[in-house]
């Protein structure tokens, strides 16, 4: 299967990294998580520049955006903002999952099972190498 090339501004490369080394410990949990292969030896990259956005984590061969929000993301005109962000990375066919930095801190185990559950419906035989959650 070929990589579906998603452009982005060079631009973000620099931001991108330095968001890596800032991560908040919700993304560093969830990316102890996802790190590696070891969820079901998909690759997941982190803080990943796609279109004119760095993207929380981001798989390629699920097309799948995982954004964890912050307090920040409580106010209207940053909810505008990620719809507007939304649209645009549907456009190529991207599923985008939320979660908030609570959920990722309090219920890791939840979260893991809705990474899961989108896993599960979008591949015909999901590796069953890596972590998986006994449901």
């Amino acid at each position: 299967m070929r990589r579906k090339i998603i452009p982005y501004s060079p631009k973000l490369k620099e931001l991108a990294r330095k968001l890596r080394n800032d991560s908040t410990l919700g993304e560093v949990l969830l990316w102890k998580e996802l790190n590696g292969k070891q969820f079901y030896g998909y690759d997941f990259h982190r803080q990943k520049p796609l279109l004119n956005y760095i993207i929380d984590f981001y798989c390629c061969e699920l097309n799948l955006v995982i954004e964890i929000d912050g307090h920040y993301h409580d106010h209207e005109e940053t909810y505008k903002l990620d719809l507007l962000r939304e649209q645009e990375l549907e456009k190529y066919d991207l599923t985008i999952i939320r979660f908030t930095e609570r959920e990722v801190r309090k219920d890791m185990v939840n979260v893991l099972r809705i990474i899961e559950q989108h896993i599960l419906e979008h591949t015909p035989n999901p590796s069953q190498e890596g972590n998986q959650l006994s449901l």
